[in-house]
C-alpha cells in the first residue's frame, strides 16, 4: 500500500510537472500580446493575397526578435536551433488563437486560402552585374543590367544559391549573374503599403 501511494504520488507529480512546462513562460506570453497587439493594428481590409497576409504576421514577428531571444533563453534552446524557433512560431500561432487575437484569424483565415490571383502571378529571370545588397528590413540584391539601370530584387526566403551568397558576399562583387525570380505582393513598413516586388528564386554566377 505504501508504494501504491508513493507511485501515484510520483505519477501526480509528473503530471503537474507536465502540466507547467505547457504554460506559457513570460516571455512567450509578452510576444504573443505584442505581436496581437501589432497585428490588430494592421487594416486587413486592405489584405487581398496570401503573400500579403503572410508579409502582415511575419512584420510583427520581425519587430521583437529580442523578445523571440528571450523565449530561447527561457526554454534553454540556442537561437540558431531551427527546429526549435519553428516550434516557438507555432506555440505563438496557437496562443494567439487560443486569446482569439481577432486580426492575427482573420489573417491566417487570408494566409491559407489559395491566392484567386495565383494564375496572374508572373515569373522571369534577369541577367546583369551584381553591384550590391541592401538592407532595408529585408535584404535585397541589386543588378546593373544591359542598359546599365539598377534592378532590385527581394532575398525574403532560402532560394537555390543563397548558401554561397550568404558565406560570400563579396565574391560576387562585378560579377555577371542570373536571378530567377518571382512577383508577389509584399508589405513594406518603410513604404507603409504593400506593393509588388520580384522575390528571388535563384542565383547562378554566369
Amino acid at each position: 500500500m505504501q508504494k501504491i501511494s508513493l507511485l501515484l504520488i510520483m505519477a501526480f507529480t509528473a503530471i503537474t510537472a507536465l502540466k507547467a512546462q505547457t504554460k506559457p513562460g513570460p516571455a512567450e506570453k509578452k510576444l504573443t500580446d505584442s505581436i496581437c497587439n501589432c497585428v490588430n493594428q494592421v487594416n486587413v481590409s486592405s489584405i487581398k493575397t496570401t503573400e500579403a497576409a503572410n508579409a502582415a504576421i511575419m512584420d510583427c514577428f520581425t519587430k521583437y526578435t529580442s523578445i523571440l531571444m528571450e523565449i530561447a533563453e527561457e526554454r534553454k534552446i540556442e537561437f540558431t536551433n531551427d527546429d526549435a524557433m519553428s516550434q516557438i512560431g507555432t506555440d505563438i500561432g496557437k496562443n494567439l488563437l487560443k486569446q482569439n487575437c481577432s486580426n492575427f484569424i482573420k489573417l491566417s483565415v487570408i494566409s491559407n486560402k489559395q491566392d484567386e490571383s495565383a494564375s496572374n502571378n508572373t515569373s522571369g529571370s534577369t541577367t546583369g552585374t551584381f553591384k550590391r545588397m541592401e538592407n532595408k528590413g529585408f535584404n535585397y540584391i541589386v543588378l546593373l543590367d544591359a542598359d546599365s539601370k539598377e534592378r532590385t530584387f527581394l532575398w525574403l526566403r532560402q532560394f537555390a544559391g543563397s548558401e554561397n551568397l550568404s558565406n560570400r558576399p563579396a565574391s560576387y562583387a562585378g560579377k555577371k549573374v542570373k536571378i530567377n525570380w518571382k512577383e508577389i505582393e509584399v508589405y513594406l513598413p518603410q513604404a507603409k503599403g504593400y506593393y509588388k516586388v520580384k522575390e528571388i528564386t535563384a542565383v547562378d554566377i554566369l
